[in-house]
């Protein structure tokens, strides 16, 4: 079983996980920014972290053999800071980086007004820069926050063949699966949505324009929960065709249309360092 996960937060993550997720498939993922979970106080912050996503985690991936791509945005959440709005000015010299495959997370949290320009802004940068969209949905009053999404989406002009709206579930995805944008899941042990969900969801709907993704972070989460849905699928009695369709070449097709997806060599492990930097401890 190979595997794409095409949301996951690596940077607060540990190589134990990139050692666990290489050994159960995963060889290749797409970390969207994100908010660290206590608020930035100035764009330099965003730009280390940034700088990091684009040059630090590709290499530690690279020592287990996951290919590591990145989107960047400035995160729903912080929209409401105005000591991060600069941020906004920050994205297009990132935008052109070669492993940024997308712009996100963009979208709603509480959908406030500030929220409604960082997200506007964003879809326009997307345009701008001929690059896809990850829209990050509300969790609270998700159903609205969906709705709400889908009329900013349309405003924009980008092409919803290029745009994927995460975290949705039951209640939501009828509201997204006939726009055209694709349908994004995350998997989680407590929240989001389960393995025999998904299932129940890909049954219903199909795996056509659908993102399993782990979107594991700081919080409890779990990256190998792509593979869990995996094996449900076939446990359900879909074939490894369907299965492979949904945890690699959607998320392929999906970041493909960025012209930067580079999954060549995936065998390879990379060694070495990274300025200057290895992942090793100790002595020689």
């Amino acid at each position: 079983m190979r595997i794409f996960d095409p949301h996951i937060h690596m940077t607060s993550r540990t190589t134990d996980d990139y050692e666990r997720m290489a050994a159960a498939g995963v060889r290749a993922v797409v970390e969207p920014a994100f908010w660290l979970g206590q608020p930035r106080t100035s764009p330099a912050s965003f730009a280390d972290y940034f700088d990091s996503l684009i040059g630090w985690e590709p290499f530690r991936a690279g020592q287990f053999g996951v290919r590591h791509h990145a989107t960047v945005a400035l995160n729903p959440k912080e929209a409401n800071d105005p000591r991060c709005r600069p941020v906004l000015d920050l994205l297009p010299r990132y935008l052109e980086k070669d492993t940024v495959v997308a712009v996100g997370e963009i979208g709603y949290d509480s959908m406030t007004p500030q929220e409604d320009e960082a997200f506007a802004a964003q879809l326009a940068l997307a345009v701008a820069h001929d690059l896809p969209a990850l829209v990050h949905t509300p969790h609270r009053d998700k159903a609205r926050g969906v709705e709400r999404s889908l009329a900013v989406v349309a405003e924009s002009g980008i092409d919803p063949g290029r745009v994927v709206l995460d975290h949705l579930n039951e209640v939501t995805v009828k509201l997204v699966r006939d726009t055209g944008c694709w349908l994004g899941f995350s998997i989680y042990p407590d929240t989001k949505m389960s393995p025999p969900r998904m299932v129940e969801l890909l049954r219903a709907y199909g795996p056509e324009r659908v993102l399993v993704n782990s979107a594991a972070d700081w919080g409890r989460s779990d990256p190998l929960l792509t593979r869990a849905t995996g094996e449900a699928m076939l446990l359900a009695g879909f074939t490894d065709d369907d299965v492979d369709r949904v945890l690699w070449r959607n998320p392929v097709e999906f970041y493909g249309q960025s012209g930067r997806l580079d999954l060549t060599d995936l065998d390879a492990a990379s060694a070495g360092t990274f300025a200057g930097n290895s992942i090793l401890r100790g002595g020689d």
